[in-house]
């Protein structure tokens, strides 16, 4: 049992040794440390193996161009650096964010028009039902409805609902 635990502890201090840690500077000056080299630069091994400085390849004429001011094509098989990749990411989070925030508005406008078509028709049914109705006016007085009042708002609450609700 000893055995095992000694020698359990033993691999389990040696595997941070294994490890090998980067260090290098980004185009501002500010110093970096990883365990994963960078794609481009001097890199600097603090532990483990050192990594051989990347070769840039060879310029043909097309490169050229793209040297003298031209953009490159998006995708020209190269893979990403972490820069690009993080960009990528944070502009599909915003355009996610923004179709949300769209999809919601577009929800609480459809449940304000909702609202609004059911009250309609509530009031559209009170008023046909025929039965004698009272509002406050100015003064805050109840007075009751007369039957011209009630035809306009009967025909008001009809081209509303028209105009608003379509089912």
């Amino acid at each position: 049992m000893t055995r095992t635990a000694v020698l359990l502890l033993v691999m389990l201090t040696a595997l941070p040794v294994a490890a090998q840690i980067y260090s290098w500077k980004d185009k501002d000056g500010k110093t970096h440390y990883s365990d994963i080299p960078p794609p481009s630069g001097p890199v600097k091994t603090i532990r483990g193996t050192p990594v051989p400085a990347p070769v840039a390849p060879p310029v043909d004429e097309q490169e050229e161009g793209k040297a003298a001011g031209e953009q490159p094509a998006a995708d020209d098989g190269k893979p990403k650096t972490l820069a690009e990749r993080e960009e990528e990411f944070r502009k599909r989070r915003a355009a996610e964010a923004e179709a949300q925030a769209k999809a919601q508005q577009e929800q609480e406008r459809e449940a304000e028009r909702q609202r609004f078509c059911e009250d309609a028709r509530n009031q559209l049914a009170a008023l046909n039902s025929g039965q004698r109705m009272a509002r406050m006016n100015a003064a805050g007085e109840r007075e009751f409805i007369s039957d011209e009042a009630r035809s306009a708002d009967i025909s008001r609450l009809q081209r509303q609902i028209d105009e608003n609700c379509s089912n």
